[in-house]
C-alpha cells in the first residue's frame, strides 16, 4: 500500500524537476504543486480506507470491496486530472525545444 505512496513521490519529483528545468511560471507553479498535492491527498485518503477496512473484517463483503475500489477511483481521478494539467503546462515547452 504504501508503495503507491512512494511512487507518486518519485513522479512527483520528476515533475519537479522538470518544472525547473522549464523554468515555468508562477502560475505553472501553482497548478503543479495542487495537482501534485491532490494525487499525494487522494493516496493518503485510499490508503487509510484501506486500512480502516481491513480492520473491520476479515471476510469478503461487497461494501467493502466497493469502499476500497472507490477509494481507489480518488486516485484514479485526481492523477488523470494531474496528467491533463501537466500536458497542457509541458507541451508547449517540450514543442518549442523542436
Amino acid at each position: 500500500k504504501d508503495k503507491n505512496f512512494l511512487l507518486h513521490l518519485i513522479v512527483a519529483l520528476f515533475v519537479l524537476i522538470i518544472s525547473v528545468l522549464f523554468n515555468i511560471t508562477r502560475t505553472e507553479w501553482l497548478f503543479i504543486i495542487i495537482a501534485i498535492s491532490a494525487v499525494l491527498f487522494m493516496e493518503v485518503i485510499n490508503t487509510s480506507v484501506e486500512y480502516v477496512v481491513d480492520l473491520v473484517t476479515d471476510e469478503y463483503h461487497p461494501l467493502a470491496k466497493y469502499a476500497k475500489d472507490t477509494a481507489s477511483l480518488a486516485v484514479l481521478i485526481a492523477s488523470m486530472m494531474s496528467l491533463l494539467i501537466g500536458m497542457i503546462i509541458f507541451i508547449p515547452y517540450i514543442l518549442k525545444l523542436f
